[in-house]
């Protein structure tokens, strides 16, 4: 509570509540209701007192209020409130919790019609009714309040909860126990403060115009992975978790290595060509294929001259330009995505006209740019060959900068990277990676080196490195795989040369550093996400969630298929159906009809969100969404 703010409390018995918070908070504009007549309400012990303080205080008292339909109130109507207060809720009389919970939803649905946007709403409830991992100890969650998923009905999110003040409010006298002038347990209770969620949007397709080996193409960005395009995470000066990562490596890697990070616009469609040099280990059904909609034989002049821009940052990966993701946005136009299919999920990889796919590495472009920087300065070296000199006790540099000490040169190149993955709690389908190749002296076992570097900055956190055939592996738990070092038989065909490059998940780095409870939290557009990093907290300190013990809502869903059954489709259309609510999908029984030909799959999906108010009602909505999209776009038959 404080002052300077318009309060409105429903739900008062004696009004002694009203009375404490009139002398504590002389500032504060009290809007005092009861449910019953003032005749009724007088009799409480102390009611006429606590309301001639409220009145001397300059409060407004209003009787006979139902704070389930606050704006049917002739007096409340029009108004707007920054706080709404309901202290110890209670049906009355031997309720049970069905009912209490009934009360809460339709209460947290009525009083956002009269709360400002950025207001809040305290609920107080005893010990152990809400349901929460804060009551001490825990009821079972049916035979709770539910007051996270009650509030979630009226989209709004558990943004703190701590101990209710008692001691501060020592003239409250709680009344109410079933319906007595008794009151409740109040020493234990705790108060539960909520603030409005975002909306969810609707999911678009986004049009996408770029340069691909010099031809302008066009094409559609599909609705499931709209929304990790052209974010600007990485953006010079940004403040994103994903980009303090980026900093803290480079930061820890340049100590013993210089590190040259290109700004260069790259694009996010590569040709199958490319994607086969670099990545032959790739799998075709891993990557998001894209049909064209338009292709250019030939890009513009201007395109061109672009192509050719090589600026770099400095070693800690700073620039005053913005990425690709940023630089190019002016490019997009969206689409309404009602008829519109999933493009990594029906586009068939082996299909000759199939050529284009969104990248799954920076590799192919890393590649690319080495190559064309090695050609600059080849020509540079052959223009001042006769003024070369080396400084006492290390080799002269070569293309990359590369001598024999540690500060040989790190080229790096940051960007979304793109996997056409099942649902998963740790599988992005979207995701930034950092990548950086150098090539150095083999017997200065550089690959080691860095992954020893690499442990030492990432150890704290609960990463380990696993030496595997071909490199090394940083695994941390619960999530896997979130990076490597390998070698590749490159490094200007010198035997006494080695090219290492390192891959690593920004993404599942910046969960690990800061403790957030699911990477889907990274993007965000809730403001409040990103406030928390404004003051740049150093790695290890743990985010603090805006959204508190949101709760899961399983549903099942079981249909029959024809002879083949692609589960990557379906996956695809349960991200876009869902708003990317879903964080699990579990196959829980098949059966094969023996005469039709059909197979009938159940699954089982759970809708959790950290990011939205998500309610029962909002996940059975999204749930029914998918039965459409399923029989119109896979053409299976839901039983």
């Amino acid at each position: 509570m404080c002052s300077s703010r318009n309060i409105l409390l429903v739900g008062e018995g004696n009004f002694s509540f009203s009375a404490s918070v009139s002398q504590l908070y002389s500032e504060t504009n009290i809007t005092a209701t009861c449910l019953q007549h003032q005749d009724e309400a007088l009799r409480h012990e102390g009611a006429a007192t606590n309301i001639q303080t409220v009145q001397d205080s300059g409060g407004e008292l209003i009787f006979g209020v139902d704070c389930t339909k606050l704006a049917e109130c002739a007096s409340l109507q029009g108004r707007e409130f920054d706080r709404v207060v309901f202290n110890f809720p209670h049906c009355g009389r031997k309720s049970g919790v069905k009912k209490n919970r009934e009360l809460l939803k339709n209460f947290f649905l009525s009083c956002v019609q009269l709360l400002s946007e950025d207001g809040e709403v305290h609920v107080s409830l005893c010990n152990g009714q809400g349901g929460t991992p804060a009551d001490h100890p825990k009821r079972e969650w049916h035979n709770s309040w539910q007051v996270v998923a009650m509030a979630a009905e009226a989209h709004l999110i558990l943004s703190h909860v701590h101990s209710f003040e008692s001691d501060k409010y020592q003239s409250y006298k709680c009344t109410g126990y079933r319906s007595q002038d008794k009151g409740f347990h109040v020493e234990k209770g705790l108060l539960h403060v909520f603030t409005r969620s975002l909306p969810f949007s609707p999911a678009q397709t986004l049009q996408v115009e770029e340069a691909v080996e010099r031809h302008r193409v066009e094409y559609n960005i599909t609705a499931e992975l709209s929304d990790y395009i052209f974010r600007g995470l990485l953006c010079s000066g940004s403040v994103h978790p994903v980009r303090m990562v980026q900093d803290f490596l480079l930061k820890g890697l340049a100590d013993k290595w210089s590190i040259s990070m290109t700004t260069e616009t790259v694009p996010f469609l590569l040709t199958a060509e490319q994607l086969q040099a670099s990545c032959p280990d790739f799998k075709s059904t891993d990557c998001c294929w894209i049909h064209l909609l338009q292709k250019h034989q030939n890009c513009d002049a201007h395109t061109s001259k672009n192509i050719e821009k090589d600026p770099v940052l400095d070693s800690h990966g700073h620039t005053d330009t913005l990425p690709a993701t940023c630089a190019t946005s002016d490019k997009v136009r969206i689409k309404e995505a009602e008829s519109l299919m999933s493009a990594c999920s029906l586009v068939d990889p082996e299909s000759e006209s199939c050529l284009y796919v969104l990248r799954p590495s920076l590799l192919p472009h890393m590649e690319e740019l080495l190559t064309k920087k090695l050609i600059n300065n080849a020509g540079r070296h052959g223009e001042n060959e006769g003024n070369n000199t080396s400084v006492e006790g290390h080799k002269k540099e070569g293309p990359f900068g590369v001598s024999n000490g540690v500060t040989s040169l790190l080229f790096g190149l940051s960007g979304l990277v793109f996997k056409n993955v099942p649902v998963n709690l740790w599988a992005p389908p979207a995701f930034h990676e950092l990548l950086l190749r150098g090539i150095f002296p083999s017997e200065r076992e550089p690959m080691k080196l860095l992954g020893q570097r690499l442990e030492e900055l990432l150890a704290p956190y609960g990463v380990s490195l696993v030496t595997e055939q071909r490199g090394l592996r940083l695994i941390a738990q619960p999530m896997g795989l979130v990076g490597r070092v390998f070698a590749s038989d490159e490094g200007d065909n010198n035997i006494s040369d080695e090219c290492v490059t390192v891959s690593l998940n920004l993404d599942l780095l910046a969960v690990l550093l800061f403790s957030l409870p699911d990477w889907r939290l990274l993007w965000s557009h809730d403001p409040r996400f990103i406030q928390h990093f404004e003051l740049c907290p150093s790695p290890g300190k743990p985010f603090q969630p805006f959204s508190l013990y949101p709760e899961p809502f399983s549903f099942d869903i079981s249909f029959w298929t024809g002879p083949t059954w692609d589960e990557r489709k379906f996956h695809a259309v349960i991200r876009e159906a869902s708003h990317g609510t879903v964080e699990q999908v579990k196959l829980i029984d098949t059966f094969s009809h023996p005469d039709l030909s059909q197979t009938s799959y159940c699954y089982r999906l759970i809708y959790h969100s950290y990011t939205h108010a998500l309610s029962h009602t909002q996940a059975l909505h999204f749930h029914k969404d998918l039965e459409t999209f399923l029989t119109s776009r896979l053409q299976v038959t839901i039983r």
